[in-house]
């Protein structure tokens, strides 16, 4: 029987997960049957229009209609952040599997609340960190775990837009901290933290400072100007609970940077770095040979790296964002067809967005914070 999809939001999210929960099937050829069965947007005919272009089969602007629809197994919510709580906490309630875009909510007191719902209630969850399905990122992990660098002793990541670089930009709802909750940390570095953990594992104490560039930006209406709440940059220096170290720097104001999402792993042999705006590219350095024939190789992935070969069975033909949200919603669908693992859940994306949480506090309270 087709396992069937409620969307609720349209937008850039929206549609990535629209395509990928049409492509997924196709890709890899093992999954459950999708239908996509109901699609919640505003205004009424916004829900239509977008249901006919993504091949829904039914609209609604009530995303409680969506929820109770008993045609609907898996709820995704790709709506703006402060509606993320009560929509999963509804979508749990009625016994549905939850596909939540990051971050989880507003609070860390709220994701917790959403983690400990689903997790009494026995339903499957994800959360929309789809970088750390890359296949260069799996492959990176793999050769920490083999031992290709050494031990891991530091960790240096930086991930960087230019979306709130100009002070001209009319405010939004993401500068309100009941809103939007935290800033660039919520929307940028919470994907640098997945990265992190998931390769050096988790984050034992950190030490941290934000900024706010534009303290305030006019209204769309002309009117005035409005208090930026939350923050464009931040930074901290972390502690792992391995013993390693490590940085994270993140700015949605950082001119010219588009999607800077990059990591370097330092060993006691070696290093590996990658960029996610070249991300099909992982660049390894080992201390082996010698030394005037040493440097950095490229890897490009392939057919070796897997799932690549899914999409593509020739090596440096390029997976694209919409890829790694299909690789995403593959590992989601397994999880429900046969109750295999599946990540990051909403225990580890709490994980991840315990750790943006505890750079906020340490920022405005100007002290080490220990996990």
């Amino acid at each position: 029987m087709a396992i069937g999809l409620g969307l609720i939001g349209t937008g850039f999210m929206g549609k990535a997960h629209a395509l990928a929960y049409r492509a997924a099937g196709a890709v890899f050829g093992d999954l459950p049957e999708v239908r996509l069965a109901r699609l919640c947007d505003t205004p009424r005919d916004k829900a239509e229009a977008m249901a006919r272009q993504f091949g829904f089969d039914g609209a609604t602007d009530d995303w409680r209609d969506l929820v109770a629809s008993p045609d609907v197994d898996i709820v995704s919510v790709t709506t703006p952040n402060a509606l993320h709580r009560e929509m999963a906490l509804a979508a749990i309630a009625a016994g549905k599997h939850v596909h939540c875009e990051k971050p989880m909510a507003l609070t860390l007191e709220d994701a917790a609340e959403m983690e400990a719902a689903a997790r009494n209630a026995g339903v499957r969850t994800i959360v929309g960190y789809n970088y750390i399905h890359n296949p260069a990122f799996a492959h990176a992990r793999r050769l920490i775990a083999g031992g290709a660098i050494g031990r891991p002793v530091h960790f240096r990541g930086i991930v960087d837009e230019d979306y709130q670089a100009d002070p001209e930009l009319a405010w939004t709802w993401r500068a309100r901290r009941a809103d939007a909750g935290l800033g660039t940390l919520g929307d940028l570095g919470c994907h640098l933290v997945s990265m992190a953990c998931g390769l050096m594992g988790p984050v034992e104490s950190l030490l941290a400072d934000t900024q706010i560039i534009h303290e305030t930006r006019p209204l769309a209406d002309g009117s005035g100007r409005a208090a930026v709440e939350n923050e464009d940059a931040a930074s901290a220096i972390l502690r792992f609970q391995s013993g390693a170290q490590g940085t994270l720097v993140t700015s949605r104001s950082a001119w010219g940077r588009k999607n800077r999402l990059d990591f370097e792993v330092h060993g006691t042999k070696g290093m590996i770095g990658f960029s996610q705006e070249r991300m099909n590219e992982l660049q390894l350095f080992v201390d082996e040979g010698e030394r005037s024939r040493q440097g950095f190789r490229t890897i490009l992935t392939g057919p070796e790296h897997p799932p690549y070969g899914a999409f593509c069975p020739a090596a440096g033909h390029q997976l694209g964002f919409g890829d790694l949200k299909t690789i995403e919603v593959a590992s989601f669908l397994r999880a429900i067809a046969d109750g295999s693992p599946n990540h990051p859940d909403f225990t580890a994306a709490l994980s991840f967005e315990a750790v943006i949480h505890a750079i906020d506090t340490s920022a405005r309270e100007g002290r080490r914070v220990h996990l």
